[in-house]
């Protein structure tokens, strides 16, 4: 079981459930945190984000999926397995970024992903989030819910909360899709600062063609220096 630690007087945590290459929002609310928690115990959502997202293909905005094996929603996260569609994605990936500008680079990272030997969804999943923040430059720690001494029984804002005080929050933070979620007197009355992140709109060249806006970090990766990106990742209003 994983066991507190804190550092100083603040401690920002975020939770969100473990998403597959997400768009750059995501990796804000990771940039900002000290502990990111990826939240593996709670029920897949079919159709969702989870093992999906969107990457540039010919001037267009082109859906990719991670292949799973008898997925259902019926099950938590870190309970499915993933199949072995890799080969598949890697020609995809090539296809469409093979003459972007750090092509070389990223796709070496996809290799150093998908390397990864274990099938569990949480686990792969979890394991590139942490190659890509690593990739970035981020210093953020990675705790998986699943390995938290916590109260089972909660769901929603009292699941987060419960969080919060294993961690020792001082500060919540969550992306501004949770504004209808959370309420601030009740992390308040737990001596916690609640906080929303809004991205501010990011562009950057794609092949010379209109920008399609809020694809994969995947997308971002190709086209800009890791220095141009630590600038999007400050890219944020707070509130």
């Amino acid at each position: 079981m994983y066991e507190a630690s804190c550092k100083g007087n603040q401690m920002k945590i975020a939770v969100m459930q473990p998403y597959f290459l997400p768009y750059i929002g995501y990796w804000q609310l990771i940039n900002v945190a000290d502990k990111y928690v990826i939240l593996d115990d709670v029920n897949f959502i079919k159709g969702g984000w989870i093992n999906r997202n969107n990457i540039l293909l010919d001037n267009q905005r082109h859906l990719f999926t991670v292949s799973l094996l008898k997925a259902s929603q019926n099950k938590l996260i870190n309970e499915i397995i993933i199949d072995t569609n890799e080969k598949k994605l890697f020609k995809l990936f090539e296809s469409a970024y093979k003459k972007a500008p750090y092509f070389k680079d990223v796709f070496e990272l996809l290799r150093r992903i998908f390397e990864y030997e274990n099938r569990n969804l949480s686990m792969f999943i979890g394991n590139s989030i942490v190659l890509v923040a690593d990739y970035l430059g981020m210093n953020t720690e990675f705790i998986y819910s699943s390995e938290l001494n916590k109260k089972t029984c909660l769901k929603g804002q009292e699941r987060i909360l419960n969080i919060c005080t294993i961690l020792k929050a001082t500060e919540y933070i969550n992306a501004i899709s949770g504004t209808e979620l959370y309420n601030r007197k009740a992390f308040k009355d737990n001596n916690i600062d609640l906080f929303f992140i809004k991205t501010l709109p990011i562009s950057y060249t794609q092949f010379n063609t209109q920008f399609i806006p809020n694809l994969s970090i995947l997308d971002v990766m190709m086209f800009n220096s890791v220095e141009d990106i630590k600038e999007m990742l400050d890219m944020y209003n707070l509130s």
